[in-house]
């Protein structure tokens, strides 16, 4: 019968943060009324498709910390791996599924019917890896509209562990199989229309994205955040998205 484990993820919460920075904590941060953990991880559970949830984290104070702010009934596993590939393949061997839906903290909005959508169309296809493609070829994930997830088979993962060599093959827990069609067999759905735009910036990477996740969540209310209403919203908000659009450009420069 095949699993699949929901992984949320707070190491690093952004990429290239000081430990000193006020958002290397944005796991405790309140977001509608709770930690944006625990918001996250309820978020999650919303898909029909997911069996278990666990929080990875790493060894350190600051992991343990953050963790505290953890629901009762989620597990925790800190590891000790050196970099997230290690890590993930470390969750796989540890927890028994078939596949791992990889999710990030610092992304609120992430969509539970796109999780759904991506883990059905995962079903006896025999792929290693599936996630959201944009129009231009980009893999969704790469980008900072921040509703997207991945999937990813638990033996491809143990295999990338052992074949990545390389420091630049393991920064991230998923891009030595998502860049390697040689050795793995990858599934690209297509984004939503709506959701394939340049001005789009739902990811929180800093203290205006912040600002701006909460602008939403005060517009829309916590029972009114599903991709959908998020796009309709932000296409009445020509200011917003111009300043999203400009970020963004910024952030390929």
């Amino acid at each position: 019968m095949a699993t699949t484990l929901a992984a949320v993820e707070i190491w690093p919460a952004i990429e290239g943060l000081s430990p000193r920075s006020p958002l290397a904590g944005i796991a405790r941060r309140r977001f509608a009324g709770k930690t944006l953990l625990e918001w996250v991880v309820r978020r999650v559970s919303d898909a029909l498709c997911i069996d278990q949830i666990v929080v990875l984290a790493g060894d350190d104070p600051l992991s343990h910390n953050l963790v505290a702010h953890c629901p009762p009934d989620i597990s925790v596993l800190h590891s000790p791996a050196a970099d997230p590939l290690g890590r993930l393949a470390g969750a796989v061997r540890e927890v028994a599924c078939t596949g791992v839906v990889r999710i990030n903290v610092s992304h609120p909005f992430v969509d539970p019917d796109l999780i759904d959508r991506l883990v059905a169309a995962t079903a006896h296809s025999g792929c290693d890896y599936a996630s959201y493609a944009l129009g231009d070829g980009r893999p969704a994930i790469e980008s900072k509209v921040g509703v997207f997830a991945e999937w990813v088979a638990a033996p491809a993962i143990v295999r990338a562990d052992r074949l990545a060599k390389l420091a630049g093959d393991r920064l991230d827990a998923t891009r030595f199989i998502n860049t390697r069609p040689d050795l793995f067999a990858l599934k690209w759905l297509p984004a939503p229309r709506q959701l394939d735009k340049g001005d789009l910036r739902l990811a929180i990477q800093d203290e205006e994205d912040w600002e701006h996740v909460q602008l939403i969540l005060d517009a829309l209310g916590p029972e009114s955040l599903d991709w959908q209403y998020i796009a309709s919203l932000l296409d009445r908000q020509p200011t917003l998205r111009a300043r999203m659009a400009d970020r963004n450009r910024a952030a390929v420069c």
